[in-house]
């Protein structure tokens, strides 16, 4: 939230100015009000997110435009700025939600430090509203086209790939969309659809397998990001490509069982590069997709009784899981938002899975190649048993997530070659189905979940890749407000080092 500006709120000239006159050279965008009224008109703008708020105001108590301002705006965030002799009013802002406060007269580097915090606490606040809004986008998409797929009147092969494509812009916010399928010859993928841009003749030329981004993605069965290709380096052929308006896009193949059959490609996301959290939503969209598009003809017998009985399924119960699974990633946010402590933002997400899937353990390992390892961070164990404190990198089903970034999701992990009992079960051995996806931070894999449902049909690809986006989102998170800490404690040294050479 980096555009996100500040409204300092103060009756005192100097005061209003000098503020801004801090802020404004640490790079925020500062805007001013001197009386409550003001600023209760300005709030109606949402491009305002940090209120640096005086309590003694001419026309309304600093409270009363606190309380009003929560009303109507909640995701605010408040720095409230008071005199020694109003610590009373001060603990009742804290107790209706204030972020923070300030004595009077101010010091520059608290009030940077506070504004800081306050302006990155509104920034998490929206990415989970935001990463909230597209999960419901993406619940409604997939119901929506599994529904037209199904009914009586489905839609013919080309008008259900443009209302993939058309779906996959409504979810990812992407100004162009395309679909390409690999055709049965010789190993080519063509494009079926496209959305937001008219491909011309000459743009239609088949793509092979391991050659582009499209036939590196399908050929490796790996989804690509690229934040910025003019400096990425993998796609130098990309740069500067006539008909795009932007140098990000994701790429994930479309995969039946193990078997490749196109990609879903999407670029020229309106408010910025694409992201890790694009990426997860891309993959999950891409896997309903293939199955869509691979699924038997409905003419045959006995799949028309399938087809009539995911028709009348609720969605909830749809094949993947995705309703349940998308319910599960918004309690996940729920609990992340509300946990006040941030030693208990990773346990609280990972108490919310154990508990809607019956499963024990939960955990969360990070890795440390110069400890040679994987290490536990945050787990649940549902009073029943923990996870294993350490894994060794490179082993084990687990082993593979981490190296890859794939998914494993098994209710008979003992199965796969992969399997190594001493890793890919918890403390005491026991074999159960298996959960295990990649953590993911600033392009690269930092750790892995692991999940060990009750239930055999809880161990779903579709599942495991909404978890590995929400519980990334919560480590970074933390990570994010880790270096905020420590930056604060860096501060903090550093004046008292002033004051003693002083």
């Amino acid at each position: 939230m980096g555009d996100a500006r500040i409204l300092v709120v103060d009756d005192e000239r100097f005061f209003r100015e000098a503020i801004r006159d801090v802020l404004e050279p640490a790079g925020f965008e500062v805007e001013l009000a001197a009386s409550g009224e003001e600023a209760l008109e300005r709030l109606s703008d949402p491009g305002i997110g940090v209120v640096v708020l005086d309590l003694q105001l001419p026309d309304l108590h600093g409270l009363e435009v606190f309380r009003r301002a929560k009303r109507s705006r909640p995701e605010l965030r408040v720095v409230i700025l008071s005199a020694h002799t109003e610590q009373h009013h001060v603990l009742e802002a804290l107790r209706l939600g204030a972020c923070d406060y300030l004595a009077k007269p101010l010091h520059e580097e608290e009030l940077l430090l506070a504004v800081r915090r306050a302006l990155a606490s509104f920034g998490f606040e929206a990415g989970w509203k935001g990463l909230r809004e597209r999960m419901l986008r993406l619940e409604a998409a997939i119901g929506s086209l599994w529904e037209q797929a199904s009914g009586g009147d489905a839609p013919g092969p080309d008008e259900l790939r443009e209302r993939i494509v058309r779906a996959v812009a409504d979810v990812l916010g992407a100004g162009k969309t395309s679909l390409l399928l690999l055709d049965d010859g010789p190993g080519e993928l063509r494009v079926a659809a496209t959305h937001g841009r008219k491909i011309p003749d000459e743009g239609l030329d088949p793509v092979r397998l391991g050659e582009g981004v499209a036939g590196v993605a399908l050929a490796r069965s790996q989804p690509i990001l690229v934040s910025d290709v003019a400096v990425d380096g993998r796609f130098p052929n990309r740069c500067g490509e006539r008909g795009y308006d932007s140098g990000s896009f994701a790429v994930a193949p479309l995969l039946s069982g193990s078997q490749p059959i196109g990609v879903l490609c999407a670029t020229d996301r309106g408010d910025g590069p694409m992201d890790e959290d694009d990426l997860a939503l891309l993959r999950l969209l891409a896997q309903q997709v293939a199955r869509l598009l691979d699924r038997p003809e409905p003419a045959q017998a006995g799949e028309i009784e399938t087809l009539a009985q995911l028709e009348e399924t609720p969605l909830e119960r749809m094949p993947g899981g995705d309703a349940r699974g998308a319910e599960l990633v918004r309690s996940i946010c729920e609990a992340v938002t509300a946990e006040v402590e941030p030693a208990r933002i990773l346990a609280a997400a990972l108490e919310r899975i154990g508990r809607a899937l019956g499963a024990a353990p939960v955990s969360l390992h990070l890795g440390s190649v110069q400890r040679k390892g994987l290490f536990r961070e945050a787990e649940w164990d549902g009073g029943e048993r923990s996870d294993r404190a350490r894994l060794p990198l490179g082993v084990g089903l687990t082993g593979f997530v981490f190296e890859s970034g794939g998914i494993v999701a098994s209710d008979a992990p003992a199965r796969d070659p992969r399997f190594v009992a001493a890793v890919d079960t918890p403390e005491g051995g026991a074999v159960r189905p298996f959960l295990c996806g990649p953590i993911r931070f600033r392009g690269r894999t930092l750790g892995v979940f692991r999940v060990f449902p009750a239930r055999a049909e809880d161990a779903s690809p579709a599942l495991a890749e909404l978890l590995s986006a929400a519980l990334s989102a919560a480590v970074r998170n933390v990570l994010l407000y880790r270096s905020l800490v420590q930056t604060i404690e860096e501060v903090a040294a550093a004046r008292r080092e002033g004051r003693a050479e002083a």
